[in-house]
């Protein structure tokens, strides 16, 4: 008798750990506070959420296939030839692509040891083989990467500001980093935080003038448009002409198109949220450290949170869930110690700082 072969899917595939978002839930609470998932605390522009409401007249219409309105509303905002753009669901579907069509069996793709989760996920859902180099204090470390770099890499991949550290390197360290990759390999420069850097462009400098240099940028972040799922990239054309070859034609919704369009135009508003931002980051920061707890400078929208043990991030965490907050357990990016807390309102801020404080106090006790 013939035993039936089942489905095998192809290599790679089942060593992806599922990826965990932040927890939105608290078992018995109603009124928490979620700073687990580094969303604006203040919402998208109201502006945006004009746009979002005009556009269910249209839902019977397919959405546009080439997003060539948020495309020059992109490049205008950021000077930025619009035809070297592409839009996907999310920065983490262009991340995607850039794997699907650089990096497959037998090749491998780089990762820092607290990069986020999405490259190594994409890398194996190519059929490529993830490496993660060590960063250095959790920042990333220019000559690690140089030194894992193989005839077998294809892709780098670096977030710049870095999730869940929140940390920097700087332009010149980018730079050399570029100067150092074979032409062969391309250097993915992810700027999902860069809005929160003044006066930095994500790396679009680089991709602008190199071969071999694409930035990623993200709508779910400051633009505070999370729920739909919209991101962009920008690089060589020949590239981002591969990877429209892949993408497909109705992957963003005309309400996220329009909304998102609304958004990058809103730039008063944007600046708004930055302004709250900077200052509420900077004031949780000293009060943590205040309290004990110590936290690299941040370039972004959270703070990373060190504990001296995984049990006392753990026990805080508990704290912080019973006071109704969520905040972001990083074991998963090599972590164990820390907590990925976002930057809330004032209010939050000020009720996160008495949280941790208190904890504190009591485990000196």
């Amino acid at each position: 008798m013939r035993v039936p072969q089942l489905p095998v899917p192809q290599p790679g595939i089942l060593e992806i750990a599922l990826y965990q978002g932040g927890a939105s839930k608290i078992a018995g609470r109603t009124n928490v506070v979620k700073l687990s998932s580094n969303e604006n605390p203040f919402g998208p522009s109201p502006q945006a959420i004009a746009a979002y409401k005009d556009a269910a007249g249209d839902l019977h219409r397919y959405p546009s296939t080439d997003h060539a309105s948020l495309r020059v509303a992109i490049g205008a905002h950021h000077g930025l030839d619009p035809d070297r753009i592409i839009c996907g669901a999310g920065s983490d579907e262009i991340i995607a692509f850039l794997c699907q069509c650089y990096a497959g069996s037998g090749d491998e793709v780089i990762h820092t040891e607290h990069g986020f989760g999405m490259y190594r996920i994409s890398a194996l859902a190519a059929g490529a083989t993830p490496v993660e180099v060590t960063e250095h204090a959790r920042h990333t470390d220019v000559d690690a990467i140089l030194a894992g770099v193989t005839s077998r890499t294809r892709l780098v991949f670096i977030a710049n500001p870095n999730n869940p550290t929140g940390t920097i390197i700087s332009d010149a360290e980018i730079a050399r980093l570029a100067d150092g990759l074979p032409s062969h390999v391309i250097l993915v420069l992810d700027g999902a935080y860069a809005e929160f850097v003044d006066r930095f462009d994500g790396g679009a400098g680089l991709a602008t003038k190199r071969d071999n240099v694409v930035m990623t940028r993200t709508f779910s972040k400051v633009y505070g448009l999370g729920a739909m799922r919209i991101g962009w990239g920008y690089g060589p054309r020949a590239i981002i002409d591969v990877l429209n070859r892949v993408r497909g034609p109705f992957n963003l919704s005309t309400a996220a198109l329009a909304a998102a369009e609304a958004a990058v135009k809103d730039t008063e508003y944007t600046e708004r949220c930055l302004a709250q931002n900077a200052e509420w980051r900077d004031w949780l920061r000293a009060a943590l450290a205040e309290a004990g707890v110590a936290c690299d400078v941040s370039h972004t929208n959270f703070l990373l949170a060190r504990f001296n043990s995984p049990e006392t991030a753990m026990a805080c965490n508990g704290a912080l869930n019973a006071a109704g907050f969520l905040t972001r357990p990083v074991a998963s990016y090599n972590l164990p110690n820390c907590l990925r807390i976002t930057v809330g309102d004032e209010a939050s801020c000020r009720k996160v700082a008495d949280t941790v404080a208190e904890f504190m106090a009591e485990r000196i006790r």
